[in-house]
């Protein structure tokens, strides 16, 4: 919703600085989206005078103009604007003016004479003749009156204006209107608010009794209509401070009829309509469901076809409107009406959304009607309406209007508690406060009676926590000081487990990988992507009872296929390197049909691709468990998940027990899901890894003696792996081994086939003393003999 704040004024006297305005006004519970001036693409263009007009030297279709802006000497501006003539009053460009659209003027050579700025249209500016009606259809833009000179153009014209832009709630239709949003601001500024003053003459002949009927057939879908008829119509341009208005607020200027009921909406927040009187059959308006296969041709020329669930207005003979939606063309008022209908009325709003979704036909009156409307706005706005047509004078208003309204809406009354209030907001508001604010927003309150009568344009106001949301809201959420709430035992934090979570986050972030975050939905398709064979447990799932669709349909027991749709977003973006994380739930059921609610274990997974290789995300994954001082943590082949490459996976174990594996994808999955480049996934059990996560560290004095430091080669079969070399020195390396580091793995032209290089750094240290030779000898003696007799190993000689 749009709020010209020019308009605003005629309703609170409002003088505040705009920032503070959007400030204010947010505090007190309208959100403000942003906010923006009309105007301020166009500056350096000031009004002038053409003094002088001279042929072009060089040039039959140019001219040279001496324009004078009101300084000394007039400029000189070279121009092909065929309408321009001596006398007439123009807006000048001056060098370096800005224009919509990013347009800068400079001073320009056009064929050997300099032109010092340019005369500018009103398309130039920004808008067209239905903004400005006396603008010509080519050409340059003639003030149609003389102006004061080198003035900026944009006060000239009154183009002016600063419009907020509100982000309303569907449960405050009254706000969906300027008359709405000033109630709002007059109470938070507590100035007096103004309604418009509506008064009609009622100047023609005739009894509008005798012009037209109206008959209601489903009064749950229109609960209220009313019409009124205005005779003598005269088509013409609006006048421009209703232009202005309208153009603020984002709607187009038409003529003076259409205008007045976008005015109207703009202004009250109720849709109105105009007939043309003479076309509607039986001089009869008739609310009723549309007809089976029945069809209308609307304002946009399209036909339409309509159903029985739809509302329409019609004569005796046919449908004129879509209820709520729009006119039709058969009824349309255009320039040879004479005497035109006003609709005022009130329709259902869930079946006008219905409505105009399924005729793909939203418009600015179906999204009001939609929010609600209160039904005794529309006798106002009908009577605003025809206030407008009198006071432009094009037409005059008949005496009386039909009013249909079966069941009268009326307000409604809440009991309130100021001990009940203040205890739900945590305040100390006086009840003469209280009752102050809600006079403010125009409820009626009775102190005595301890309760407060609703005026019907608040639908939300529906119990006393309502109440205490509209003193909270005026008192000032600012002063309302935070405590906690009564019985609350201690000062929350997070439980251990969550503490483990955002480690885990912590961690896989600091390597530089991104969060990401699925649904928990997805397709039974998704297992023969990942190559999961029939009759696998991981093919057991929760099947939705109402999906969006079959690609919706199941609960995950597997996260693989979210993350391996995330990758292959970012792959085929042409992101060359991607490193996505997620902890996220599966869904395991526990026996087969499902009759109860599934295990919901989380899982952490990690895909990577680009930049990395299987060693790095490995890495990734000692870095996380490091973290969480899970130092057990051993790597063993893994040859038996189907998505997996069998020769690049590992399965993580500590302390004995499977936490997850890490490794390459299978390249017949990676094509399934359109991935050109190896990926690496991992895979852990969050539950697993908070069960053996040791958050308690243990320090020990910095060593006080020396280290001695043995490097040693060795020769073993390409079948024997690093981790049981590491097993056997350490098994044999007694008290006084400190650390074990592999720093080389050769296989080359100088080893035997089937055997490869593999080199450790050995660090001792006793910490009573200072190590010799000998005692580390013997113990080398003892490793090297142990890793002979377990592993085959042979001492390399170089």
């Amino acid at each position: 919703m749009d709020l010209s704040m020019s308009w605003l004024k005629d309703y609170v006297d409002v003088d505040t600085d705009i920032k503070d305005f959007v400030e204010d006004i947010t505090l007190s519970g309208s959100k403000v989206e942003n906010w923006s001036e009309i105007g301020s693409e166009i500056t350096n263009v000031v009004t002038g005078k053409v003094m002088e007009i001279i042929k072009h030297p060089n040039a039959d279709r140019l001219v040279i103009c001496k324009v004078d802006i009101g300084k000394d000497m007039p400029l000189t501006i070279v121009t092909h604007a065929p309408n321009v003539v001596e006398g007439a009053y123009v807006c000048v460009a001056l060098d370096g003016a800005t224009l919509p659209g990013g347009i800068t003027i400079h001073d320009t050579d056009f064929r050997g004479v300099m032109s010092y700025g340019m005369m500018c249209s009103v398309e130039e500016m920004g808008f067209d003749r239905h903004d400005f009606p006396e603008a010509p259809e080519e050409g340059i833009y003639l003030f149609p009156e003389p102006v004061e000179l080198g003035v900026d153009v944009v006060d000239a014209m009154d183009i002016r204006d600063k419009v907020v832009e509100f982000e309303i709630t569907s449960n405050r239709p009254d706000c969906f209107s300027t008359v709405g949003l000033a109630r709002e601001v007059a109470a938070t500024y507590k100035k007096k608010f103004k309604y418009p003053e509506i008064t009609v003459k009622e100047e023609a002949d005739g009894d509008i009794n005798d012009m037209i009927e109206v008959e209601i057939k489903n009064p749950e879908l229109c609960p209220r209509y009313i019409a009124r008829v205005v005779k003598n119509v005269k088509i013409e341009p609006s006048p421009r401070w209703m232009r202005k208005r309208l153009r603020s607020n984002g709607v187009r200027p038409i003529n003076n009829i259409v205008d007045i009921t976008n005015y109207v909406m703009l202004e009250l927040g109720q849709p109105m309509h105009a007939f043309t009187i003479g076309n509607i059959d039986g001089k009869k308006i008739i609310v009723r469901n549309a007809e089976e296969g029945e069809k209308i041709t609307t304002l946009d020329g399209n036909e339409r076809q309509l159903d029985p669930s739809m509302l329409v207005i019609s004569d005796v003979n046919k449908a004129v409107a879509v209820a709520g939606v729009m006119g039709g063309e058969n009824s349309k008022v255009n320039g040879s009406s004479d005497t035109i209908l006003f609709e005022s009325a009130n329709f259902n709003g869930p079946n006008i959304r219905i409505t105009a979704k399924k005729l793909g036909l939203r418009t600015d009156a179906s999204a009001k009607y939609e929010k609600g409307l209160d039904p005794n706005l529309a006798l106002d706005a009908v009577n605003r309406a025809v206030q407008l047509v009198e006071m432009l004078g094009c037409g005059e208003v008949v005496k009386g209007m039909v009013d249909c309204y079966p069941n009268k809406r009326e307000p409604w009354t809440l009991e309130y508690s100021p001990e009940k209030i203040n205890k739900l907001l945590g305040t100390d508001v006086s009840e003469d406060e209280m009752i102050e604010i809600f006079k403010r927003i125009e409820l009626v309150p009775d102190k005595a009676t301890k309760t407060v009568v609703i005026p019907t344009f608040r639908p939300d106001l529906e119990s006393m926590a309502d109440l205490a949301e509209e003193v909270a809201r005026f008192y000032g959420y600012s002063k309302i000081v935070p405590t906690l709430a009564a019985g609350t035992p201690t000062v929350g934090k997070r439980t251990y487990a969550q503490n483990i979570t955002a480690m885990i986050k912590n961690s896989l972030i600091s390597n530089g990988l991104c969060e990401a975050m699925t649904y928990s939905f997805e397709s039974p398709k998704v297992f023969d992507k990942l190559r999961i064979p029939e009759g696998d447990k991981l093919r057991d799932t929760v099947t939705i009872s109402n999906p969006l669709g079959e690609d919706y349909s199941i609960m995950r027991t597997t996260t693989l296929n979210s993350m391996l749709t995330s990758l292959s977003t970012n792959y085929n973006r042409r992101n060359e390197t991607a490193g996505l994380f997620e902890i996220a739930k599966v869904y395991i059921p526990k026996a087969v049909p499902v009759t109860e609610l599934p295990d919901e274990p989380v899982k952490i997974t990690i895909g990577m691709y680009g930049n990395t290789d299987f060693y790095g995300i490995k890495g990734i994954v000692e870095h996380t468990l490091d973290t969480l001082g899970i130092t057990t943590a051993e790597f063993e082949p893994l040859t038996t998940l189907p998505w997996m490459h069998p020769g690049r996976t590992a399965q993580i174990d500590v302390d004995g027990k499977a936490v997850g594996y890490v490794g390459e994808l299978h390249p017949t999955v990676a094509k399934n899901y359109g991935i050109g480049a190896r990926a690496y996934i991992a895979v852990l059990d969050e539950a697993e890894l908070i069960h053996a996560a040791k958050l308690v560290s243990t320090y020990k004095a910095l060593p006080k003696f020396p280290a001695m430091i043995r490097d040693i080669s060795m020769l073993v079969k390409d079948h024997v792996y690093v981790r049981d070399i590491e097993k056997v020195i350490a098994a044999n390396g007694g008290d006084i081994l400190e650390n074990i580091e592999l720093f080389d793995v050769y296989k080359g032209g100088q080893i035997a086939d089937g055997y490869k290089s593999v080199s450790f750094s050995i660090t001792f240290r006793a910490d009573d003393r200072t190590l010799v030779d000998d005692e580390v000898n013997a113990v080398m003696a003892d490793i090297l003999k142990a890793l002979e007799e377990k592993l085959g190993a042979v001492l390399r000689d170089k």
